[in-house]
């Protein structure tokens, strides 16, 4: 008479480290779509993040007490245990990231090319409406300075061309790169310059940054100065100045083709 033997049990532990691996992941999922679709404000999209990531951690720390199991007693769940850690190191990987980012540069959410004397943003109804009342506060001018050795390619603009075309060439890269416009004085006047405002949004959570251009006409040329500075938190974790960086290339890919 065939006997069979009794399967081995499942390891509880590591049941539980998959449900709350799952579970972080579509919290984290969640945070950032409803962020993005202005469902939430970014407070509350951060703070349902923050929990995503405390849930991926015991995620990770119920896959490590899984596999102690497993390996002392035997029991089933390796595959689960597997699937929840790299499901809960997904969850994971972008707040690493910024970590790591936060630790290596300085603690700045407002770059300009202009260190000295950085463009100021429109006080325009449109401008300031468009900003919902905020306004980037700017830096002390030795908190400024820490840019300089974190971002020595965050320079200003110079290009063969009158302030007019600067003008708009810039309209036409900031489009280009997506940004929104929200404000803008063509140059001009006593001081020949000229003047633009923009939004981009963050590349994960879709926040709102915001941006300012600045023209100086120079004899033959135009000086351009952008200022981009977050909305929200004290460090960019350096999106500010690959944002700077990213629109000087793409600048200078139209200046190309021209």
């Amino acid at each position: 008479m065939r006997r069979h033997l009794p399967p081995e049990p499942w390891s509880k532990v590591a049941l539980w480290s998959q449900r709350f691996a799952i579970f972080a992941a579509t919290v984290a999922i969640l945070a950032i779509l409803l962020g993005r679709l202005g469902a939430i404000d970014p407070p509350s999209a951060l703070a349902s993040l923050g929990g995503a990531m405390a849930l991926a951690l015991i995620a990770v720390l119920l896959f490590c007490a899984a596999c102690r199991v497993i390996w002392r007693e035997g029991r089933r769940g390796a595959g689960a245990a597997t699937a929840a850690f790299f499901l809960a190191a997904l969850t994971l990987a972008y707040p690493a990231y910024l970590a790591f980012e936060a630790v290596r540069l300085p603690v700045l959410s407002d770059i300009s090319t202009d260190i000295a004397n950085p463009p100021h943003y429109s006080f325009s109804k449109a401008a300031v409406d468009a900003r919902n009342g905020f306004q980037p506060p700017g830096l002390p001018a030795r908190t400024r300075e820490t840019q300089r050795l974190a971002y020595p390619d965050v320079e200003p603009i110079v290009v063969d061309l009158d302030t007019d075309e600067a003008f708009a060439l810039v309209l036409k890269t900031a489009n280009a790169r997506g940004w929104t416009l929200v404000d803008k004085r063509p140059p001009g006047g006593r001081s020949g310059d000229g003047h633009i405002d923009f939004i981009d949004k963050t590349l994960v959570m879709g926040f709102d940054d915001d941006i300012t251009v600045r023209f100086k006409p120079l004899p033959g040329q135009t000086r351009i100065d952008l200022r981009s500075a977050s909305r929200y938190g004290r460090h960019d974790f350096g999106a500010n100045a690959k944002r700077i960086t990213a629109f000087a290339e793409e600048l200078q890919s139209q200046l190309d083709t021209r």
